[in-house]
């Protein structure tokens, strides 16, 4: 069976949009035909059928509301609950009766309907039901003013089912980073185009189920405005693998050389040359320390192994590889750089990870510090080292780091974390969907370089690479989580990567440069 049959097909939206662009999308509907006051219905409605079919026998709703637009869509499904007989009372924060436009129109219509309202801090939140996140939009731009930071704690603190609107409150739509407090949300419901802040950093621990409703507008309406970043799709991108033809040999897969293990960190180089042999590398060898030779060869007997002790030695060696990932325990000091340095020199198309990066950050790579042909792999910290910023930084724009990066330095670059993202300059960023907190374990990184080695060496030109082999390596460990994410090892995703390999490909696939 096709394991992306199971529960690993795209679960978000193949496109997301900035708070401005989004905003572009509302006026290009409104532009459309389709008047203000109509989208705010459907919004309301949209999400009041979400909730029902969330919590079916819901019987109470609070409806904490802000004075935006997003309490607009709060008014609207107070009072869509309200005529059901659900009860329905709507928690005012904030100024209700400087509310504008479609927003007041719908408040009008929900109190004339008899909807319950209250002044929140007048009374406490109820113990019972659903709460309704309606409080701030896409609009936020910097920490939560007091009196709406004393809302969202409310809410997070209630312990009941939470439905936010649109996007979490608090949550950034360009970033997702939390501006000081953020509601944490059990199903968010969004309109007409996804906001990419929804599906990278922080959100992950807000967002909760995320549905996406176009409100009916049409395609072409929603194609008037170019999306800022793309949501990945496994089965989409695995069509870059072909079958294998009958008379192929080692030699028409490439060779993938792991470059790593410096004193005490065998590890690292074993897992990425298993992960590059799993995923159909013709060979895999592996340059490290001379002690490290036996354990490596006891542990992957069709890896070839060499023990180098300086870049002089490993030299000759570089020759026959095709790939070259250079970092999985290489250490920062003479020895890794000396090695990094004759990688580099051979000018072939190379994976950089963990110290190979920190070894650039520090300006030591004094040659093809920007080049084409190789996929840099930081996560957040290595990332702030290369761009000379902290980590909180890189976190809170993880869009622009990537960007940044990847103009910096060539080729592709994939930042890790929840919502990895790629950039390779060929247009928006991409966002990975695939991935859960059982990676947060030691030689994850190590796996990912050796997929993307294997890639590399069997062709898939260095875009595709990124965005095929960190999806292999997310999707993997959502197969190999099914057990539980706690204790899930690097060595889980071996079985999972080699399935998912053979999973896709067709006769008439075709390689995009």
């Amino acid at each position: 069976m096709n394991q992306l049959d199971d529960g690993l097909s795209l679960r978000w939206p193949r496109n997301a949009w900035t708070a401005a662009s989004s905003r572009a999308l509302d006026a290009a509907a409104i532009a459309s035909g389709i008047p203000g006051e109509v989208l705010m219905a459907r919004a309301g409605r949209a999400a009041f059928r979400e909730l029902l079919a969330a919590w079916p026998g819901t019987e109470r709703l609070a409806v904490i509301c802000g004075t935006g637009n997003n309490g607009g869509d709060g008014y609207v499904i107070a009072q869509l609950a309200h005529e059901r007989g659900v009860a329905a009372t709507v928690y005012q924060v904030g100024d209700h009766s400087a509310l504008k436009g479609e927003a007041a129109a719908a408040q009008a219509s929900a109190l004339a309907a008899g909807v319950e309202t209250v002044v929140f801090g007048s009374q406490p939140l109820p113990t019972g039901g659903v709460l309704v996140d309606a409080l701030l939009g896409t609009g936020l731009k910097g920490t939560v003013r007091k009196e709406y930071r004393r809302a969202i704690r409310a809410i997070n603190q209630r312990g009941l089912p939470v439905l936010a609107v649109d996007i979490p409150s608090g949550l950034c739509a360009d970033s997702g980073r939390v501006f000081g407090d953020a509601v944490v949300a059990d199903l968010t419901v969004t309109f007409i185009g996804c906001k990419r802040g929804l599906l990278t950093g922080q959100a992950a621990d807000h967002v909760g189920q995320l549905i996406l409703d176009d409100l009916d507008v049409p395609d072409d309406v929603l194609e008037t405005v170019p999306a800022d970043a793309h949501c990945l799709d496994l089965d989409n991108l695995l069509q870059v693998l072909l079958p294998r033809q009958l008379t192929a040999h080692k030699g028409d897969f490439g060779h993938v050389m792991i470059i790593g293990g410096d004193a005490g960190m065998p590890g690292a180089v074993l897992l990425a040359a298993e992960a590059a042999a799993r995923c159909g590398a013709g060979l895999v060898s592996v340059a490290t320390r001379p002690e490290h030779v036996a354990a490596v060869a006891a542990r992957c007997p069709s890896v070839m192994v060499h023990g180098v002790v300086s870049g002089q030695e490993l030299e000759p060696l570089l020759e026959r590889p095709t790939v070259l990932v250079v970092g999985p325990g290489l250490g920062t000091g003479p020895w890794g750089e000396q090695l990094l340095q004759k990688a580099a020199g051979a000018n072939k198309p190379m994976v950089l990870d963990a110290d190979a990066l920190n070894i650039l950050a520090q300006g030591r790579l004094l040659k093809d510090a920007r080049r084409d042909n190789w996929i840099l792999t930081p996560h957040p910290g290595e990332a702030a080292r290369l761009l000379q910023v902290d980590t909180a930084r890189v976190q809170d724009g993880r869009f622009g780091a990537v960007t940044l990066l990847q103009q910096r330095f060539g080729g592709a670059v994939v930042l890790k974390g929840a919502g990895s993202l790629v950039a390779d300059g060929g247009g928006p960023v991409a966002i990975c969907p695939y991935g859960n907190p059982g990676m947060a374990s030691g030689g994850m990184g190590d796996v990912l370089s050796g997929v993307l080695g294997a890639l590399l060496a069997q062709g898939v030109p260095v875009n595709a690479a990124a965005r095929l082999g960190v999806c292999l390596h997310g999707a993997a460990a959502d197969i190999a989580a099914a057990d539980g994410e706690r204790g899930l090892l690097p060595m889980d995703l071996f079985a999972e990567l080699r399935a998912l390999v053979n999973s896709g490909g067709s006769d008439d696939g075709a390689l995009d440069d």
